[in-house]
């Protein structure tokens, strides 16, 4: 009775230890390289070069992102904790609002920025695939014009 008591609880470990580790939060640190090719920018003008550099400790993440195209030169830098909690940040755009939080290994980016009396709405899904090497997000727009999605794809360098 003891080895059988034994070897359950043996083997309940192991299955937590393997569920844990794959519930473990994606890391995004890295720098990151836009694919022009698989990323779709719907009605946007998509930019000639991004690149994102991320630095992910848990539960703060920061990056900042790189822009050049026809709507000029910016460089954002941006900080959250993934934990709900609003930040704020300013960009040259103006300041910008939003929340990071977790849903499995998906990180969800909800922010809300005023241009020029125009209030933009992001929704932005944050996912890792190819063993870590692309990233990609889902970006859901909402303006007063209407509503649009982008899809980033970001190769990691």
């Amino acid at each position: 009775m003891k080895k059988t008591a034994m070897i359950f609880a043996f083997s309940l470990c192991a299955l937590l230890f393997v569920t844990g580790q794959a519930q473990a939060a994606a890391n995004f640190s890295g720098d990151w390289k836009l694919n022009t090719a698989k990323s779709d920018y719907g009605p946007v003008p998509a930019p000639d070069v991004m690149t994102r550099k991320i630095t992910h400790t848990d539960p703060s993440i920061a990056y900042t992102t790189y822009q050049k195209g026809q709507q000029g030169e910016v460089t954002t830098d941006i900080k959250y904790t993934t934990d709900g909690k609003v930040c704020v940040n300013k960009t040259p755009q103006g300041e910008a609002k939003g929340t990071a939080k977790w849903e499995g290994n998906n990180l969800i980016v909800e922010s809300s920025r005023d241009l020029g009396g125009t209030e933009l709405k992001f929704k932005e899904t944050w996912s890792l695939s190819e063993g870590g090497k692309v990233l990609t997000i889902n970006n859901h727009v909402t303006a007063p014009q209407g509503e649009f999605d982008l899809k980033l794809v970001l190769d990691k360098q």
